[in-house]
């Protein structure tokens, strides 16, 4: 989902727990390197897998177990050009974390993993309910029904050796941007904090990241992994509001990558 969306999502989920509440008291493996690895040789000449070998490859509906695919609508991705940074070397993850390519690919896919928890399948809980719950029973119980993860899984291919060399540029830009960088999407303004590396063995190389952001005082984390499979890129953005509005850390998205790997090999 976009980041300006995650913002909309975090501040509307704290808005309907504080009006809730109130209303309611009233009333797998495959030999990849890892992040904190160099680059990896670059692969023999490859041919671009077309759109169409792309589609093919990409996650469909009963691939994951207890996650729905589906191909992600215009106001959950960003279109090209609507992102830009503050520090031109920063450019690659601010690119990727928004679901985007770090380099132009010669075609491309997205589809749309979301995971509910049992908490969430359940719903947001009627007011009666909340009626008959403390202040807290009653918040933890709204933020339960927002336990979901949601992950923007792309795919771009690549000629030749780009996909590898995309992959370098960005393990590359997320060792000079660990501090944070300032971007813009869609207009609206908001504050890298952190690109904090993760160890991800997958594919013939990957790199992953947790990055921080925050956004009208909003802090949110969203996960980000890349895995490179021959000349074609796999990118992953993943969060979940509810851990967002708790604050908590949560894991990458390991079934779907996994899958979505295995599926290019």
């Amino acid at each position: 989902m976009r980041s300006v969306a995650v913002r909309r999502a975090v501040l509307a989920a704290a808005a309907a727990i504080c009006t809730l509440v109130v209303t309611a008291c009233g009333a797998g493996q495959k030999g990849g390197a890892q992040e904190d690895a160099k680059g990896s040789a670059s692969p023999a000449p490859v041919k671009a897998l077309t759109a169409a070998q792309l589609e093919q490859r990409v996650l469909v509906q009963g691939d994951v177990n207890g996650q729905k695919i589906t191909e992600p609508g215009k106001k959950e991705i960003f279109e090209p050009g609507s992102v830009s940074v503050g520090k031109a070397a920063c450019a690659p993850v601010g690119q990727v974390l928004s679901s985007l390519p770090a380099a132009e690919p010669e075609a491309s896919v997205q589809r749309l993993a979301v995971h509910e928890s049992a908490k969430a399948k359940k719903g947001m809980p009627s007011l009666d309910e909340l009626a008959n719950m403390t202040e807290k029973e009653a918040k933890e119980a709204t933020i339960d029904s927002l336990d979901v993860t949601k992950t923007t899984a792309s795919l771009w291919s690549y000629e030749g050796d780009g996909a590898q060399r995309a992959l370098d540029a960005l393990r590359a830009a997320g060792k000079k941007c660990a501090a944070g960088f300032s971007m813009t999407s869609d207009g609206e303004k908001q504050q890298v904090t952190r690109v904090e590396s993760e160890k991800l063995a997958a594919g013939d190389d990957a790199v992953a990241w947790t990055v921080g952001t925050k956004q009208d005082g909003t802090p949110a984390d969203t996960k980000v992994a890349v895995v490179r499979v021959g000349g074609t890129l796999a990118g992953f953005s993943s969060f979940n509001i509810a851990a967002v509005t708790r604050g908590e850390a949560y894991e990458q998205p390991t079934d779907v990558i996994e899958k979505q790997t295995a599926k290019l090999g």
